[in-house]
């Protein structure tokens, strides 16, 4: 931005100093009229070919970042999705094995010896955690 900054300046002083010159230089009126003329017309010339310049640069500039920043998006959306998956299946494999544990532990019942009216029998009871 200061490059920009110091080529204006530059120019502009050159116009002025261009602008003074002539305007100070010992010739008729209609030639001093004239240069004044042709010198503005080629700042103004020069000043379009810089803006253009510039319009241009700047263009390059903003498509450059916006192609890094979607590579950047493209990146963190990747990686987001990865991350998810990875969740993911952490979460299924949590409740495969809780799924196991608990069938396991209703298929272990503890047989309990009741004995009732002098005869003996097993009772099952759900195993207490």
């Amino acid at each position: 931005m200061s490059n920009d900054n110091s080529v204006l300046g530059l120019l502009a002083g050159t116009a002025i100093g261009a602008a003074l010159g002539i305007l100070f230089a010992p010739d008729k009126g209609s030639v001093t009229r004239q240069r004044i003329i042709d010198e503005a017309e080629a700042a103004r010339e020069s000043l379009t070919e810089n803006a253009y310049e510039l319009k241009d640069r700047v263009a390059t500039t903003v498509m450059a970042k916006k192609a890094t920043l979607d590579e950047q998006v493209d990146k963190l959306v990747t990686n987001a999705r990865y991350k998810a998956d990875d969740v993911i299946t952490t979460l299924e494999r949590k409740l495969e094995e809780l799924k196991a544990r608990n069938k396991r532990l209703q298929k272990d019942d503890t047989k309990v010896p009741v004995k009732t009216n002098n005869t003996v029998t097993t009772k099952t009871t759900p195993k207490t955690v």
